[in-house]
């Protein structure tokens, strides 16, 4: 079969390197010419901040950070930048840093490093996030796009092993997704399946040791392989759900992906089967489900909606605001019933099914070839 599909790579450069945060840091300010930093990461992450800039000049240190980057919390953030005459932003921490960095980039256009401690992955995409009246808005600009990011796994210690967990399998989601998002096409899905191998090696391996420094170098690798993926393959049927829960119900970030993503991929999978086999690949197992279901007992990972703010009175209204957000060419028609089956599910935390067909090369004749 002829391949036919258009890919973009995104234009960044990337210093991995365990131990050597504040040297690249250093190096890539001195390359930039920046002379006005702004410095954005919460008061937990002040001692890693501290190591990480004792080589450069600092303007502005700025701690305001919240999850889903309320907008109120970014207007304030790009007021103080412009009135400190910022003309570089760091951020050093998880997600919620690197979206608020994000939005101050997305009105200044002002360059951003990033240097992640956490396996979010916001720092290799040029995808923004903005939540205001309980409600979540995304989109692609590529002026939020890191230019650098600097990746020291030692900087990652400070994420305890169940967080740990929660991140890297938040990453794994960006790699699921890769899949069959909107723009999937075979770069991306190798990237993805990539991405999958490292995390399932190294997070077992920082659940059953936290110091385990080869782990989570594993995990850092799979958490920016993930990203990349999700950069080009764009935001999926996971992501969109996700997206809403998080800003409607305050729901934690990782935790949350790390608990619909089962389901999901049980959801998809029969329908995709191209996919599903590479996912089942990735993870060494006969069939993807029960491959991630076997990962996430190794992990003890998050298994519950309710048990991270999810109600199940908001279940029928969460219907109705993710259902118009789902890509239109998810590989299994999505409808009220089956989304709310699905959250239903994940709310309670019943370990979803691998579906018998998935076995069958043959299956699902109208499946969608992923």
């Amino acid at each position: 079969m002829t391949l036919t599909f258009e890919h973009v790579t995104l234009g960044q450069r990337v210093r991995f390197g365990t131990g050597k945060a504040a040297q690249n840091l250093s190096a890539e300010v001195d390359r930039l010419g920046a002379t006005r930093v702004m410095v954005i990461a919460s008061e937990f992450e002040a001692p890693i901040v501290e190591r990480v800039s004792a080589g450069i000049d600092v303007a502005l240190y700025y701690s305001d950070v919240a999850p889903h980057v309320p907008i109120e919390k970014a207007e304030k953030a790009r007021a103080a930048a412009i009135e400190h005459g910022i003309d570089l932003l760091v951020c050093v921490g998880g997600g919620s840093t690197t979206g608020l960095a994000k939005a101050v980039a997305m009105t200044t256009k002002l360059p951003i490093i990033a240097v992640p401690t956490t396996y979010a992955g916001s720092e290799a995409t040029n995808v923004w996030g903005l939540t205001e009246a309980s409600r979540k808005a995304t989109g692609v600009d590529n002026n939020v796009l890191p230019g650098t990011v600097i990746y020291d796994a030692e900087l990652t210690f400070s994420l305890p092993p169940r967080l740990s967990v929660a991140s890297g399998l938040n990453a794994l989601a960006h790699c699921v997704d890769s899949m069959w998002a909107p723009r999937a096409d075979p770069i991306n899905q190798a990237l993805g399946a990539e991405g999958i191998r490292a995390l399932a090696s190294g997070l077992p391996r920082i659940k059953d040791n936290p110091q385990d420094l080869p782990g989570r170098e594993q995990a850092l690798y799979g958490a920016y392989l993930s990203a990349v993926a999700f950069a080009s393959a764009g935001s999926g049927m996971h992501h969109k759900i996700c997206h809403v829960l998080g800003g409607a119900y305050n729901m934690p970030h990782a935790e949350t992906h790390a608990t619909v993503l089962p389901y999901v991929l049980a959801f998809n999978a029969p329908f995709a089967p191209d996919a599903e086999r590479r996912i089942a690949a990735a993870l060494g197992a006969d069939d993807a489900v029960t491959g991630l279901n076997a990962l996430r007992s190794t992990l003890d990972a998050p298994t519950a909606l309710k048990e991270h703010g999810l109600l199940e009175a908001n279940i029928p209204q969460a219907v109705e605001l993710i259902l118009p957000a789902i890509p239109a060419g998810n590989p299994r028609p999505v409808t009220a019933a089956n989304l709310e089956e699905l959250l239903r599910a994940a709310y309670s935390g019943t370990t979803p099914a691998s579906d018998p067909a998935t076995s069958d090369p043959t299956r699902n004749k109208e499946a969608s070839h992923v």
